[in-house]
């Protein structure tokens, strides 16, 4: 059998990925950077694709040979791109799938996921559901809708795993809707027995776990996987949390309030019935893989990164706006006439620098990939250039110098925390 895996970078794509290439099925990988996929699953060949823009025909050549299809690509928080990726890419990947003569095509949806439900994201993935599902007999299908997926590299997976790391335990109160979390390992399951069932094949299935259960309790389930104590519950006010979802930060998003406040739930027994599979409760899932100091520093650092990353801005930015709006300019050129510079070179030399750490303080902000290191540099050259000219400074009471030295280790700490793109 050869496979065609769409958004094979993704959490669902890449674990179904690395189980199918273990087990010598012929996997080809496919997703926005070739190179990330070469190195994130090196037994399967890559290509690239772009739901978001390819239609029909670009996908003619890259199916030639493939007997079953799995778009597992998916967007969220991204209202803009969901008709482009959830429903119009996935629309021109079915088509090409039927022409070329694909015998079997896997969605992976959305429980929840209908055309008049409350969020775009949902109403998105319906649209593309529908489509497959209007096919009929013209080409084997799944719909495979899941709920809560937990898992190593999973991002909901992270946010809650962060919040059971916290010394304080966070109750979302009314907006905590029940969940039915089911395990990457499960569902993957699911899509390998899927795979294999044969021919014909028509079926919306919701990938759910055996046991509905708020996010508290999840939250609870990770805590305990962690190997920490129980802690404290504070219920956390609806006013902060309609906050932090304004600022859509990750999965901490209005729509995804909406739809948690909502509920996901369904039942296990068709799914079971359907593929001869009951996924393990997802206390029991976890402990498949043990937790380990590694899961434990990871979820402890994830609420600390934005700080460290806003307070090392601070600086850069102070750095630029004192000497420009609060130091007295005969200061200013005192010490740049130290280093030679007087005059109208002086002022550009003023102006450049001062320009140059606001710009790192907002690259910062923005989360530019190697901001912290371009910082590292311009700060080395800073440290050199009063080493030079005012050695003393090393001496100094306040330090203005041997304060570079935890500057450099917040950078570096900084640069190590990036989260990586192809």
């Amino acid at each position: 059998m050869h496979v065609l895996i769409v958004g094979a970078s993704g959490f669902i794509g890449r674990h179904l990925a690395a189980r199918l290439v273990t087990e010598g099925v012929r996997v080809t990988a496919a997703g926005r950077s070739r190179d990330r996929l070469r190195r994130q699953l090196p037994g399967a060949a890559a290509i690239r694709c772009d739901l978001a823009a390819d239609n029909a025909d670009d996908w003619c050549d890259r199916l030639a040979g493939v007997n079953a299809v799995v778009n597992c690509a998916g967007l969220f928080g991204d209202d803009r791109g969901y008709a482009r990726v959830h429903s119009g890419g996935a629309i021109a990947l079915f088509d090409a799938c039927r022409a070329a003569g694909v015998g079997r095509v896997l969605q992976i949806s959305a429980l929840g996921a209908a055309a008049d439900a409350a969020s775009a994201y949902h109403r998105s993935k319906a649209a593309a559901d529908d489509h497959l599902a209007a096919m009929e007999a013209a080409i084997g299908w799944a719909i495979v809708r899941p709920s809560l997926v937990i898992g190593h590299g999973g991002q909901s997976s992270a946010l809650f795993t962060t919040l059971a790391a916290l010394p304080v335990t966070p109750d979302l109160g009314r907006a905590d809707g029940m969940v039915q979390p089911i395990h990457v390992d499960d569902l993957v399951e699911i899509l390998v027995r899927l795979l294999r069932a044969p021919l014909p094949l028509a079926a919306r299935i919701d990938a759910v776990g055996p046991t509905p259960m708020t996010t508290a309790t999840l939250v609870t389930i990770l805590r305990g996987w962690l190997g920490l104590r129980d802690a404290i519950r504070m219920t956390v006010p609806r006013w902060l949390i309609a906050g932090v979802a304004c600022l859509g930060n990750g999965p901490v998003t209005r729509e995804g309030m909406a739809m948690l406040a909502a509920g996901n739930t369904a039942s296990v027994e068709p799914l079971v019935a359907m593929t001869g599979y009951r996924p393990a409760p997802i206390a029991q899932a976890l402990a498949r893989r043990p937790a380990n100091e590694a899961d434990l520093r990871s979820a402890r650092l994830a609420p600390v990164a934005p700080v460290l990353r806003a307070a090392l801005a601070l600086v850069w930015c102070a750095g630029g706006a004192v000497p420009l709006l609060f130091t007295p300019l005969a200061v200013n050129m005192e010490w740049l006439a130290r280093v030679g510079l007087s005059g109208t070179l002086a002022t550009t030399a003023l102006w450049a620098g001062a320009l140059t750490d606001i710009a790192i303080a907002g690259a910062l902000l923005l989360r530019v990939r190697g901001a912290a290191l371009a910082g590292i540099g311009l700060m080395a050259v800073y440290t050199l250039i009063l080493t030079a000219i005012a050695p003393e400074l090393w001496a100094d009471p306040f330090g203005p110098l041997v304060k570079n030295l935890a500057i450099l280790a917040l950078s570096l700490a900084i640069n190590a925390l990036e989260t990586r793109h192809g």
